[in-house]
């Protein structure tokens, strides 16, 4: 594995975030889609797959019948429900961690989180010694946003694999890179994430398609 121990972190890859879904992106599906074929073709790259779930009970001020899109937003990811479950393009994936997040308060990052044993995702990779960090998943200018600036703020060195992930808006995904490369996040594809003739060489097809990024609300 070289220098270091890195995990790939899934983010709110649910299917109430994705076309369909009750807080949907436009492209998430694809996303979805992508992240699995990636996942699959560079599995031995990762010391840690995580993923991670937005599992509202009781958001209070989170859910709003009349919501902005900004601070409140439509009931989504409601805990126990279909939607809120991993997407089923990921039935294969395996996490290793599953980091459940937002049952009683609004929660973006999956530092925000914990997993069954209540153990923080912060302690889980610091248990598992884990220094490098890739992030993919849905929002890329929400949760995506909030979870590589976490990773970062943790000392980790993170990369956001940029054709995984979808943001809301254009504009806001534009804003969410900025402020990650700003703050010392590496940003590149995922065609990119490894040197030629790794696991993932050859393959083909592990990236998002290019449409499959654009609009509507997720969080």
């Amino acid at each position: 594995m070289g220098e270091g121990r890195r995990a790939l972190l899934v983010v709110d890859v649910q299917p109430t975030f994705c076309e369909g879904g009750a807080l949907p992106v436009a492209g998430g599906n694809a996303v979805a889609e992508a992240i699995a074929r990636y996942a699959a073709a560079t599995h031995d790259r990762y010391d840690l797959v995580v993923t991670t779930q937005d599992w509202h009970v009781d958001p209070g001020a989170h859910f709003s019948e009349q919501p902005d899109f900004v601070d409140t937003w439509p009931p989504h990811g409601v805990a126990g429900t279909e939607e809120a479950e991993l997407h089923p393009a990921l039935s294969e994936l395996g996490p290793d961690v599953s980091v459940k997040k937002g049952e009683y308060a609004a929660a973006y990052s999956g530092f925000e989180g914990v997993d069954g044993e209540g153990r923080s995702l912060a302690a889980i990779l610091r248990e598992e010694r884990v220094t490098d960090v890739d992030v993919v998943g849905i929002a890329e200018s929400h949760c995506v946003r909030a979870t590589a600036l976490d990773a970062h703020a943790e000392g980790l060195r993170t990369r956001v694999l940029t054709d995984l992930t979808v943001p809301v808006t254009p504009e806001l995904g534009a804003a969410a890179r900025d402020e990650l490369r700003a703050a010392g996040v590496e940003l590149t594809a995922s065609d990119a994430a490894f040197p030629a003739g790794s696991a993932a060489d050859g393959e083909g097809g592990t990236g998002a398609s290019d449409g499959a990024r654009s609009s509507d609300p997720g969080a």
